[in-house]
């Protein structure tokens, strides 16, 4: 009998994800609390048609209080038993009671005086219990907010006073969940009525919602049709939960390997190279939020938890949905940034594409950018789902201005680096291409990052430079606006050779060159610039396209024009060491 209780339970589990899984049930988004194999409180509606009942009218102002001239005489006034008189004591008088199944003590915290009269005490307990189910489950109660004094007050020292005056409150918000598009916020306010001392309660517009809020946040189906003895459960966590999250997990895992695999197998076989690329791109961060998706939808519909667990749980897997999502994006400004780059840019390698170096400067700097604003939105989603986070800003930032420095301090140089990349791209003072002699290193600029710039050299070392380097310290760019380069070729030669000779076979080899720039205006040349009592110092100079070429060039020239001076006369006009010999006879 027991092994047949079994396979029915499970085939009920299965028929229902299946029914949930292709929408045959509303999507709901709760989780489960309450003790283990106790009923849970039915969805329908426990109050009779209330078209008929006037809602009690607005009293004189005070502001310590909401004065009220009418009192639901089916629930009654709270006896004196009850300690209503701050908002945490109220609070507090619920959640206690509503823990121990006293759901008719706990129902003296709520206001029914939005309720008809002929409401019973066991009917108001069933709204208690469904109002503790939503509040168990979906609101973090901040009890640091919740005042113990009458008047509402938080109490406030500083170093200078004991205590900071303020003004009482009648109306505190514990908690919100979403209603339709919009918040539904649960309130405690103070009421007064007639010459009754004043007392929190939950507010009456609070309690008007609890059914429509319960009707949106209360138990699964499968809560109600799992039997009791599979509800045994493993670190205070019913095991049927434990086992059905682990199957959902592989179930997601396995649509999300699937729809990869779909994207890349649809796309495979197209003759068009960008489509084919973007699919390969995209297929992953694609499969994965369909994988997180799927799991977020069989979790929220078929699956709850309950207390901190579900708060935490549900926050969790929220972060992971907009982590994928915000990869996914990162994704796509990724490949249209490089589909620009490779189908609309030039070729950058050679030095006088000024404009595709420029091009492909901008793109770099402005993907980095476009990814860094969608990562910061991404952060700022993730926290919002975090008020504890929010409010711990908000208190280190009026704590003067600790949080501003803080951040200030820690984050100047990664900010000040980002601020030099947005700078540089918008005044050139480099691009990517352009060949940099920057300390005393020659190489080419390979890239342009967030905050550094990285030169690849000639000998194919990399050497990474903060951007704050580059914008703050000069730097040689040799192809800021002319990648031709003018080189220098010094020669030592004998006081007494023709330099004229030696211009005009420098002119020779200079022109029988494919390096040289053609650029007879300025090259070549060879001219006298020193002289010691050793040698002559002869400059010779000739332009190449670009600094690479240039100095193929010149090492060319310098091996050449060397030989032809070691050819003159054998080598008579080579630099020579003189040293004159005396001749002094000794005396007898």
């Amino acid at each position: 009998m027991q092994q047949l209780q079994f396979k029915k339970s499970l085939i009920i589990l299965l028929l229902t994800c299946w029914c949930q899984t292709f929408g045959f049930q509303e999507n709901i988004d709760s989780t489960r609390s309450g003790n283990l194999g106790e009923e849970l409180p039915s969805k329908d509606l426990i109050l009779r048609d209330t078209t008929e009942f006037k809602r009690p009218e607005l009293q004189d102002y005070n502001a310590a209080y909401y004065q009220t001239g009418r009192w639901n005489q089916g629930i009654g006034f709270p006896p004196e038993k009850y300690n209503l008189q701050t908002p945490q004591a109220t609070l507090e008088h619920f959640i206690v009671n509503a823990r121990n199944n006293d759901f008719e003590a706990a129902a003296y915290a709520l206001n029914y005086n939005l309720f008809p009269d002929d409401i019973s005490i066991k009917e108001a307990a069933i709204l208690a219990e469904k109002l503790n189910f939503i509040l168990n489950q979906r609101v973090a109660i901040s009890w640091d907010d919740l005042s113990d004094r009458p008047d509402g007050q938080i109490d406030i020292s500083t170093a200078i006073t004991k205590a900071v005056a303020g003004k009482p409150r009648r109306s505190i918000d514990f908690g919100k969940v979403d209603f339709e598009g919009r918040d539904a916020v649960f309130r405690l306010q103070r009421v007064k009525y007639k010459d009754k001392s004043p007392v929190w309660l939950i507010s009456s517009q609070t309690v008007e919602n609890i059914e429509q809020l319960y009707a949106i946040y209360g138990p699964r189906k499968l809560d109600e049709m799992i039997p009791g003895w599979l509800n045994f459960e493993l670190f205070d966590i019913p095991v049927w939960k434990l086992l059905g999250t682990l199957i959902f997990i592989l179930i997601s895992l396995l649509t999300a390997k699937l729809i990869s695999f779909l994207i890349k197998k649809a796309f495979s076989n197209t003759d068009r190279y960008w489509i084919k690329n973007i699919a390969s791109r995209l297929a992953s961060p694609a499969g994965g939020a369909v994988g997180v998706l799927a799991f977020y939808i069989l979790i929220n519909n078929l699956i709850t938890f309950s207390g901190p667990l579900a708060r935490g749980f549900y926050a969790i897997l929220l972060v992971i949905l907009i982590i994928v999502f915000t990869w996914l994006v990162m994704r796509v400004i990724d490949y249209i940034m490089d589909f620009f780059a490779v189908h609309k840019i030039g070729d950058t390698s050679k030095e006088e594409n000024v404009e595709s170096k420029r091009m492909l400067t901008y793109v770099s700097v402005g993907r980095r950018i476009f990814i860094f604003i969608v990562f910061i939105v991404g952060a700022s989603i993730i926290f919002s789902q975090f008020p504890s986070l929010e409010k711990l800003g908000i208190s280190l930032m009026a704590s003067a201005g600790i949080a501003t420095v803080i951040v200030a301090i820690a984050a100047q140089s990664t900010l000040g680096n980002i601020i030099a990349g947005i700078q540089i791209a918008l005044t050139k003072p480099v691009r990517i291409g352009d060949s940099v002699i920057i300390n005393d290193k020659f190489g080419f600029v390979e890239d342009l990052r967030f905050t550094y710039m990285v030169v690849k050299t000639w000998d194919l070392r990399r050497i990474v430079i903060p951007l704050k380097t580059v914008i703050s310290e000069s730097f040689e760019n040799l192809s800021m606006t002319n990648s031709q380069t003018i080189g220098v070729v010094e020669v030592y030669a004998d006081h007494r050779i023709d330099v004229s000779k030696v211009r005009a076979k420098f002119n020779e080899l200079v022109r029988n060159s494919d390096k040289w720039d053609g650029d007879e205006e300025k090259t070549p040349s060879v001219q006298v610039t020193e002289m010691d009592s050793k040698a002559l110092k002869l400059r010779c100079l000739a332009g190449g396209k670009d600094f690479l070429t240039s100095w193929d060039l010149h090492c060319e020239l310098r091996e050449k024009i060397v030989a032809y001076i070691a050819e003159l006369e054998d080598g008579f006009y080579l630099t020579k060491e003189r040293v004159e010999l005396e001749n002094k006879k000794n005396p007898e």
